[in-house]
Formats: C-alpha cells, structure tokens, sequence
C-alpha cells in the first residue's frame, strides 16, 4: 500500500493537542509496519525533530501556504501525483476533491453545534468557520471517519444520521511516553526555568472559550473571598492581554497577583510542570476526549476536571468531576485538595491507573487493520 497522511503543522515549534496526536500515530506506525510505504505530508517547517525518516516512510514538504490552500490544492495534487491508495487526513478536515478513498480523523463536531463568531482569538475563528464549511461535504465521501471517544462517535452518528453507524470508528488517544513521575530534583529545574512559585496550581487553557477560564477566574474569586487562596495559579501559553481584559469583564483585577503567566511550554518541559503542581484544573466546557486529563494523572498530579462530554470517560473515577458552570462547585473541588493532603494522595494513586487503558500503540494497530481492509474492500480482495 501506498498511505500519505497528512500531518500539516507537526513542524511548528508550538505544538499542541492534535499536532501530538498526529506525531505519535506516525511514531507508532513507524514502529510497526517495515512493508507498506507512507508519504507524510507537512506544511511549517520550524522544528521538524519530533520524526524522522525511515526507510518506508517519506515526509513530504509541500510549499508553505494557508491551510486551506494547501490542503485543497497543494495536498491532493500530491496525493494524485504519488499514486496513493488511501489518504488520511489527521485533524477534522481533509481536500474536497479526488477519488483517493479517505480515512478522516474526526476529532469534533463542536464547531457544527453552535458557532460564536465573536469567542476565540480571529485564528480560532476563521478554523472553525473553514471547519463548518468543509467537514459536512467531506463526511460523505470519507471512507471511515476515525474519532477519540465514544462521546464522541456518539455526536458524530447523531448529526451525520444519514450515514451508517459503522462507519465512525473510536481510536482512543494515548499518553506520549515521556509522560510519566518526575524525579525531584528535574522538577526543580523546570521550575526555576519558567520562575514559577514554589507550589501552584496548573490550568493549561487557551483563548477558546471551551477552556473556561472564566469558570476557573470566578471559582478563584470565590476561594479568595474567603482567604483561601493560598498559592497562585500557573497558566502556561496565555498571553497578557487576554487576561486581563477577562479580569475586567470579570472585576476581578485583585486575582492578577496571583496568577503566573509562562508563555508557551514546550511538551517535552510539561511532565516536569504537571507533577510539580500541586493540583490541576481542567473543567473545560466540552471536550472530545482530554488528553491534558490523562497527562496529569501520568505524572501524579491530582485532577479537577468537568462531569460533562468525554471527560467523565476518559478520567473515570481517578478525578474530581465538576459542573463547569458551577464557579462555586469547581472552588469547592480546589479547596478539598488543598486542606486534605489524604484526599489528594488517594486521587494521585487512582490517577496512575488511568493512563494504562489508553494506548497510542493499540490506536495505530487499529489504525493499521482500518488502511488493510480500506484497501482489501477497493481492491476487490
């Protein structure tokens, strides 16, 4: 078989969750399949050390452009001119055009159940404008539709209800192997790298209004009413600005002593942050599966995460689960930690469970088996 995936923004120096997700199925397919060929097809080029080459697998630079016109031009001009039997399109949108039979990794539908053109910074917006528009004219034609939770796949089945349920396939997310205890002494250094406070809570969020840093801001407020905000927040990749308009929407400016911006961590540096910390807060609004859920617990870290979508599946009962609508529910989470040690250590030792039952290696054997009889079922086998 000749597979390209598409892999557009791996090489960007600031990768988040589906860049990740993306790397490590190539890592793991990598690992496993020495016979098929694979062309894997990027578009940035600012740190291209997270893979390599190998003897079957090409990374394929195609000219750097804007996302759409690169992936509806540049990549299945590619995919044509390299002869590919299947293209898999990585993060929720793939080429409208081509008979190349499709595997479409969808990782949300949240963009198509409500969209809010004034939430989110103009690049977030224009994405799931872009997203909107192209995913239900790409469904149809997709030959199996991959997604990270059962919630998920749920939400996919409802709104596509016209295509078959078996169509759309779960393949769980995973936990990247560097994810795991820290020794003291590393955490030290990455704490005194980014200058963070001696112990602190961690809320990795940004500017998409799914995060909820407004709920977590107002349960802030509420601990801090009460003086019970005895050590600072840490928020990595959040930029100044943004913050402190939401402080003023929130009046809430007497919190920005209290909380320690970082700029962007690296995920090689997060381990190290996450079991620093001394809880941390992730009670996002909707999610399609949580992987920052399953990081925490890796490294020991107690979570606080949301009762609604995935996150009740992907953290099980090794979290505590909040209404993220809740300010005060989600401070009542936060000062349970932070008065009963024991409480934590239990939640931290439950945590440790979690991260087994998700597998980037089972997901790429999935993956695998799903390209096999993609190409078995076009090639009349």
């Amino acid at each position: 078989m000749k597979i390209g995936i598409e892999a557009q923004r791996i090489f960007r120096k600031k990768r988040h969750g589906m860049d990740m997700v993306a790397v490590e199925l190539i890592r793991n397919l990598q690992e496993l399949d020495k016979v098929n060929s694979y062309f894997i097809f990027v578009n940035q080029v600012e740190d291209d050390t997270c893979i390599s080459e190998t003897a079957n697998f090409s990374i394929i630079y195609l000219p750097p452009s804007p996302y759409p016109v690169w992936e509806q031009y540049f990549l299945p001009m590619a995919a044509k001119k390299l002869g590919l039997d299947i293209l898999h399109c990585t993060s929720n949108t793939a080429p409208f055009w081509g008979s190349i039979p499709l595997v479409l990794t969808l990782h949300d539908i949240i963009y198509l159940e409500k969209l809010n053109l004034r939430a989110g910074t103009w690049y977030q917006r224009l994405g799931n404008l872009y997203r909107r528009w192209n995913v239900p004219a790409i469904v149809p034609r997709a030959s199996r539709i991959l997604t990270v939770s059962a919630y998920e796949q749920k939400r996919i089945q409802d709104h596509f209800d016209k295509e078959p349920p078996s169509k759309t396939v779960v393949v769980h997310n995973g936990v990247s192997g560097h994810f795991q205890q820290v020794l003291p002494n590393v955490q030290e250094e990455k704490r005194k790298k980014y200058g963070l406070p001696e112990k602190f809570m961690l809320f990795l969020g940004n500017t998409d209004p799914k995060k909820n840093l407004s709920g977590v801001l107002q349960a802030l407020l509420h601990l801090d009413r009460e003086q019970l905000m005895t050590m600072p927040l840490v928020m990595p990749d959040f930029g100044e600005e943004a913050l402190r308009d939401l402080l003023d929407i929130l009046n809430a400016n007497q919190l920005r002593a209290k909380i320690h911006l970082t700029g962007y961590i690296p995920n090689s540096d997060l381990p190290a942050i996450y079991a620093k910390a001394t809880l941390f807060l992730y009670p996002s609004l909707r999610e399609s599966f949580g992987l920052p859920i399953l990081e925490a617990m890796a490294c020991g870290c107690p979570v606080i995460t949301s009762n609604t979508s995935s996150m009740p599946e992907i953290a099980g009962e090794a979290a505590i689960l909040v209404d993220p609508v809740d300010p005060k529910m989600i401070a009542m989470a936060i000062k349970q930690l932070l008065v009963n040690p024991l409480e934590r250590e239990a939640l931290i030792e439950r945590g440790y469970t979690r991260p087994p039952l998700f597998s980037y290696r089972r997901g790429a054997e999935n993956v695998l088996t799903i390209y096999r009889d993609i190409f078995n079922r076009t090639n009349g086998k």
